[in-house]
């Protein structure tokens, strides 16, 4: 199966937005806030703490190609939008506390990485997630504005927050 993703992710970049501009659709799907996962060290995070910021929500897997390539964009952006209310929340989607705690800081990983294994009512709520990487755009007022199935540049991520924050 991990195959099959893996060929899938690095082949389809696709980006599902509802509108070219950065603002959101005319008829945004809600997020629910009502979660709180694990994060890599085992501590609670709840997605309620997020409420408000501008929030990207990365579906991912350490063994994921195209996820490697869009992380250093994640975190040059939680650099330079995180004092504007701009959060980056990666979900791993796979792997073990231990593996993401290396891999994260093999990566410099500057935002939570919360464990989403055994967490399909995460995935079903904020999918459906054909593909990784997946990313969710959350605006302040708790609106799904945009989504990004497969490997999408640093510049179209931009381009969707800019006009959120």
């Amino acid at each position: 199966m991990r195959s099959i993703t893996l060929i899938l992710a690095a082949t389809l970049s696709i980006s599902i937005s509802a509108v070219a501009s950065a603002e959101c659709s005319a008829d945004p799907q809600p997020a629910n806030f009502d979660f709180t996962l694990k994060d890599m060290h085992g501590n609670d995070v709840a997605l309620a703490e997020y409420a408000g910021d501008v929030i990207l929500i990365d579906f991912w897997a350490t063994w994921c190609a195209p996820c490697r390539i869009e992380i250093p964009g994640f975190i040059e952006m939680v650099e330079e939008y995180g004092d504007q209310g701009f959060s980056v929340l990666g979900i791993s989607i796979d792997d073990p506390p231990d593996a993401l705690q290396s891999y994260a800081a093999e990566m410099g990983m500057n935002y939570p990485v919360l464990i989403g294994d055994g967490r399909d009512d995460v995935k079903d709520d904020y999918g459906p997630i054909i593909g990784f990487p997946t990313a969710v755009i959350v605006d302040r007022e708790g609106n799904i504005c945009h989504r990004h199935i497969g490997f999408a540049p640093k510049e179209a991520f931009i381009e969707d927050i800019e006009g959120l924050l």
